[in-house]
């Protein structure tokens, strides 16, 4: 029995072949161009006299420098269900890919048992009744494919891509999911800032009321400029109030995004010159770059899983050849069972020619070349929207050192205009309506300010996601994790 196997072992997988009739492999040429418009100059922006760095060699703590940040994405990636959803669905992959990969080498098995069965005097030889016992033991393996023609190893290069795809479109989702939470932990930053502004813009004003109204009591500031003081204060009041509000729903979206309550600790304080520290985007960006993004990598996955499914149906035309064996021992007596004489062994092949099917498997080859076709499409449909993605970024950003310049030199100007208005009106020379004027606009400059250092902070988040930045690292744990 150990002879037989030893033997049949390394035929049939000498026989279960290395023909695949899958079509070679080849990637699609890009469907956008080679480079992006203006992105020497958003790269320029961007460096800030910085050396470039690769966004793909940039892990995602090393991007985000704010300690408090990098401990709240930690906490989305800990609870967020979504990302949960992902990671199950990356094991349910692996396992379908295990099972068919199980597929390419026989599964042996041992069996044991008795028969016991008697027979009546009425239809006995002997005229009467007996009792027979058959005990065995044996060891094979049943209905055994001999992969001639590729099927089995076509199929398991499917469930492999497939399973490569579902952990690319996994890295997609964290990848998001920490650009999400980035950008939600930014806007409370931006809105805390808002509110401290307006706070401090309503204390102002308090103190403003405070002064206009001893000063009409003594005559010197009349009824009008007092009504626009008072008029002022409820207005700063209704945007703390607003912002109040503003920075609470900013929490909650927050902690809603990462799936769990975010401590105190780790919000931002939103004191204003506290900037949020967020690595540099390199300059030199090439749309080669977005091959390894994470969602363009699982639709290039999904893409050879389609492309080994053709395989499969090409193998479906052409004999199946099966083996089932089994060797072991036989015997009417359970203690002649491991005797010499007990020995027993069979060996059945058997093989399935397709004749005729009514067109089914022509039908089946059609369907995996169209679902090729389909994930070509897809495939190119996805990177043409990376593309896009990039440019927008990169469109923003062109422009956004000078923007920021620009609004900085906007409030410093709004600030000398108020205090020259508001010395002005101290000094009876104007009515307050000026210096109300003024005072409007450096709260509004400054209110974009804010805005803007948000735009510009959440634009290199978005690069860094459209990019796909760090997302290349460890694919070879993924690779890994199947055990080859």
């Amino acid at each position: 029995m150990k002879r037989m196997f030893s033997a049949m072992l390394p035929a049939a997988a000498l026989l279960a072949g290395c023909v695949s009739l899958a079509p070679d492999y080849a990637r699609p040429e890009l469907p956008v161009p080679r480079q992006w418009r203006g992105v020497e100059a958003a790269g320029e922006a961007a460096r800030g006299g910085a050396q470039p760095v690769s966004l793909l060699d940039v892990e995602w703590r090393s991007f985000f420098q704010d300690e408090r940040l990098r401990q709240v994405i930690a906490l989305g990636l800990a609870h967020n269900r979504d990302l949960r959803i992902a990671l199950s669905n990356i094991e349910k992959a692996r396992a379908q890919y295990r099972i068919q990969r199980a597929e390419v080498l026989p599964s042996v098995g041992a069996d044991a048992g008795q028969s016991v069965s008697r027979s009546p005097a009425s239809v006995s030889a002997t005229g009467v009744s007996a009792v027979s016992r058959q005990y065995s033991a044996e060891v094979g393996f049943s209905s055994y494919e001999l992969d001639l023609f590729g099927r089995i190893r076509s199929l398991k290069d499917e469930a492999l891509e497939s399973y490569l795809s579902t952990a690319a479109a996994q890295r997609s989702t964290r990848l998001s999911l920490m650009a999400e939470i980035a950008g939600d932990w930014l806007t409370l930053a931006a809105d805390r800032e808002l509110l401290a502004l307006a706070r401090e813009t309503l204390e102002s004003q308090r103190a403003k009321l405070a002064l206009s109204e001893h000063r009409h009591a003594l005559g010197v500031v009349s009824g009008l400029d007092l009504a626009q003081v008072r008029r002022s204060v409820e207005s700063a009041r209704a945007d703390a109030a607003r912002y109040a509000a503003q920075v609470e729903q900013d929490r909650n979206a927050l902690e809603l995004v990462v799936g769990a309550a975010v401590p105190d600790a780790l919000l931002p304080d939103g004191s204003a010159g506290e900037p949020v520290l967020l690595a540099q985007i390199p300059a030199g960006l090439d749309s080669t770059a977005l091959l390894v993004r994470p969602d363009v990598v699982s639709a290039e996955h999904a893409l050879k899983a389609a492309n080994a499914d053709i395989g499969a149906a090409r193998a479906a035309f052409f004999p199946t050849i099966s083996l089932t064996a089994s060797g072991g021992r036989i015997s009417s007596q359970l203690s002649d069972l491991f005797s010499g004489a007990s020995r027993s062994w069979s060996f059945a092949p058997g093989i399935h020619i397709p004749i005729f099917d009514a067109g089914s498997l022509r039908a089946s080859l059609d369907v995996a070349h169209a679902e090729r076709d389909i994930a070509v499409a897809e495939y190119e449909r996805t990177l043409q929207t990376a593309f896009r993605e990039v440019a927008d970024a990169l469109s923003v950003r062109a422009s956004m050192q000078e923007r920021l310049a620009a609004q900085q030199a906007l409030v410093r100007a709004s600030g000398r205009a108020f205090q020259l208005a508001d010395a002005r009106y101290r000094n009876g020379m104007d009515s307050y309506l000026d210096a109300l004027d003024a005072q409007r606009s450096l709260y509004e400059a400054r209110q974009g300010l804010v805005s803007l250092s948000l735009t510009e902070a959440s634009n290199r988040v978005t690069l860094y996601k459209v990019l796909g930045g760090g997302m290349n690292m460890d694919r070879q744990m993924i690779i890994t994790g199947l055990g080859e």
